[in-house]
């Protein structure tokens, strides 16, 4: 029987799986931002455009000092850091870390450009949900398998 890989290796694994996503993608946006200014539309409902955020999620804390919101995303990170190094659950592994990587992401941007390259845009009609990236995904998409990790985590056990 193949023998499972420490948590922290995944966990790690994850994370810089999400990293390199997410600054790589960013890389060809901004690349191309004169291109994509307020938006090409890819297929009816999404856009993708060139935008910069020096706030948070729907931009939230706007204007608050970009270092503030970097101690602030490394001090989660390093909690969450502790907690992958506490789990034995899988899907709690690959959730924190798909969380780190997409918040060691934005911290890159941060330091890098004071806000961070948001190019997702969605939109019904014109009805825009605010545009994002893809470190949000993974922060996101991160704490969604956290909030149903004990329902999976049961269900691989029983292998039902």
């Amino acid at each position: 029987m193949k023998q499972m890989k420490p948590p922290l290796v995944i966990g790690l694994t994850v994370a810089l799986t999400a990293l390199l996503v997410d600054q790589g993608t960013k890389a060809i946006v901004v690349a191309n931002a004169a291109v994509l200014g307020s938006g090409v539309p890819v297929v009816p409902g999404f856009n993708l455009i060139y935008l910069r955020n020096d706030g948070v999620t729907f931009g939230l804390l706007g204007g608050a000092p970009w270092w503030s919101l970097v101690v602030l995303a490394l001090a989660i990170c390093v909690w969450l850091a502790v907690m992958l190094t506490r789990t034995a659950c899988r899907v709690e592994t690959l959730a924190y870390g798909a969380i780190i990587g997409g918040a060691l992401g934005n911290v890159m941007d941060r330091v890098r450009s004071r806000a961070v390259t948001d190019f997702l845009d969605f939109h019904i009609g014109s009805a825009h949900w605010p545009a994002f990236n893809m470190a949000d995904v993974f922060v996101v998409g991160g704490v969604g398998l956290l909030l149903v990790a004990p329902w999976l985590g049961a269900r691989l056990q029983t292998g039902s």
